[in-house]
């Protein structure tokens, strides 16, 4: 008998895990899609004239469509179902990944993107349906899949990036036939379609949310749900203890929404607020999205930039793997604690390096540049040096042309600066990975369990808009900061904000770890 128990546990831990893999496939297609993006912009930049302003468009257009869809997927996850919105979000993904791989012009790339952008919801969907199928002691590790996902995808779109400018340069047959040496930007937005359309498959096998299917009433379907993730002997003490928490009606939209700001929501609420704005305005987006860019501005080159990227993605792994086997052990708290206090120390020493850079052109540097570059227009700067980076792209502008500035900027500044590349390698690659050790799956799993089960997805929805109002702001002023505010004082921001985070994070949040969700929501409404 106790042989046969085992088994039975056994089998629905690994159908839950099953699930939960299936779902967080979501985060993948978010990472992979959304970063790909850092590979294009050298591209798209001279070959449709992009200004700042319109390049921050086109990484962040996404983005801002998620603002909108981070609140109207969680609602519509609360009538129409998980299950429902995460197909559709799957489709959203394959539709746009094609839509901006043969976007004609800006104005079309800009559409296709914010097309998908609305797909970017399923950054809180997935992790939300994952909570609501998990076990109390392993519900932490299992939303962290979706934070794992999103740095596969990041790590497979810094390769795709990699492998694809490469293969663009080396001139064999296949890339000629293929375009892939004409069109290399186009093959690196087109990558998602087929694991988008995979994913869409995939999703039809999945069942609905158990606490759903409890809120709308249907029972029998909730149970039947429990049976294939739960253990036999915790079936009906799972349904009762959902039954228990989804008593309460659910009431209209408004009352719903008029609830996030009840007394008894207040403490939840400003947690998730807080932590949803610092996860982006530490500048997170800004290294996943310009990484290639970022790196260039210390004068490693392009190709050399692209292979520092796919740095980023290993890192991002590993840490977050550490992160998934740390954070029920550990708890949210202390890696979050940890993790602020290495996205400052690493945004710091960024900026201490970017602060120390000299630039100057010199005629045997002048000698090394491309040809297509008029070297006789350089003569006014060559020997001039220039203590920071707005001064010499100012000058240089001035001298050959904002638009040939921009045509061959990652050249200028190789042949130009004078700095210790690694201080900035090793400070993006200690930013990335406390931010895979604390903010990026920490802040999911906040979201997941701080929130009543009868309000969870318009909670998810409020504290999601902001989340992605940050993103987009961060993505959208990083390529005005660096034109108007420099490197240094660029990462200076990033690390003054994450000392606010800090302070905040240690002050208001409680551990919430090995809690049932309805545990954690007595909790808070007792306190």
């Amino acid at each position: 008998m106790s042989h046969a128990i085992d088994t039975s546990a056994r089998d629905a831990s690994r159908r839950t895990i099953t699930l939960a893999t299936i779902v967080a496939l979501g985060g993948f297609l978010f990472g992979l899609d959304a970063s790909v993006i850092s590979g294009v912009i050298g591209f798209i930049t001279p070959e449709f004239g992009l200004n700042e302003w319109q390049i921050g468009l086109v990484v962040g257009a996404p983005t801002l469509a998620g603002i909108a869809s981070s609140i109207g997927s969680g609602l519509l996850s609360d009538y129409i179902g998980r299950k429902r919105v995460l197909i559709a979000l799957a489709a959203l993904y394959t539709v746009s990944s094609i839509a901006a791989a043969i976007a004609p012009n800006y104005e079309t790339l800009v559409a296709a993107r914010f097309v998908g952008g609305f797909a970017f919801a399923s950054l809180g969907i997935a992790p939300m349906y994952i909570a609501e199928i998990a076990p109390a002691e392993k519900r932490g590790l299992l939303v962290s899949f979706n934070q794992f996902n999103i740095m596969i995808g990041f790590s497979a779109a810094y390769f795709a990036n990699y492998f694809l400018l490469h293969a663009s340069q080396d001139g064999a047959a296949w890339v000629q036939a293929l375009g892939i040496d004409r069109h290399t930007w186009r093959w690196m937005l087109g990558v998602g379609a087929l694991p988008a359309a995979v994913w869409w498959v995939l999703l039809f096998g999945i069942p609905e949310s158990p606490r759903w299917l409890v809120v709308k009433g249907r029972l029998n379907e909730a149970r039947a749900v429990l049976e294939r993730i739960r253990p036999p002997a915790r079936v009906e003490a799972a349904l009762a203890e959902i039954t228990e928490s989804a008593a309460e009606p659910v009431g209209s939209l408004r009352s719903r929404f008029n609830e996030l700001f009840k007394p008894a929501l207040k403490l939840p609420l400003a947690i998730g607020l807080i932590i949803g704005i610092a996860q982006q305005v530490t500048g997170i987006n800004a290294v996943y999205f310009y990484a290639p860019s970022i790196f260039e501005q210390t004068g490693v080159g392009t190709n050399a930039a692209f292979a520092q990227a796919i740095l980023i993605g290993i890192i991002n792994i590993i840490f977050t793997v550490i992160a998934m086997l740390l954070i029920d052990r550990l708890g949210r708290k202390p890696l979050l604690m940890i993790g602020l206090a290495g996205v400052i120390v690493s945004t710091s020493l960024c900026s201490y390096a970017f602060n120390q850079a000299r630039y100057q052109i010199t005629e045997s540097s002048v000698t090394q540049l491309s040809a297509r570059i008029d070297h006789k227009l350089l003569a006014p700067i060559v020997g001039v040096e220039y203590s920071n980076d707005i001064a010499f792209k100012q000058a240089v502008g001035n001298a050959i042309g904002t638009a040939e500035l921009k045509k061959h900027e990652a050249q200028l500044i190789q042949a130009s600066i004078k700095i210790n590349p690694y201080l900035v390698l090793s400070g993006i690659l200690g930013f990335v990975a406390s931010f895979a050790l604390s903010l990026g799956p920490v802040m999911w799993v906040l979201f997941s369990e701080i929130f009543p089960n009868r309000i969870r997805g318009i909670a998810m929805a409020f504290v999601g808009f902001f989340n992605s109002l940050a993103s987009f702001a961060v993505q959208f002023l990083f390529p005005w900061e660096l034109a108007h505010l420099g490197n240094a004082w660029t990462f200076s921001i990033y690390a003054i904000l994450g000392a606010v985070s800090l302070v905040l994070m240690a002050w208001l949040l409680p551990e919430t770890r090995g809690r049932t969700l309805e545990q954690l929501e007595a909790d808070f409404a007792a306190r």
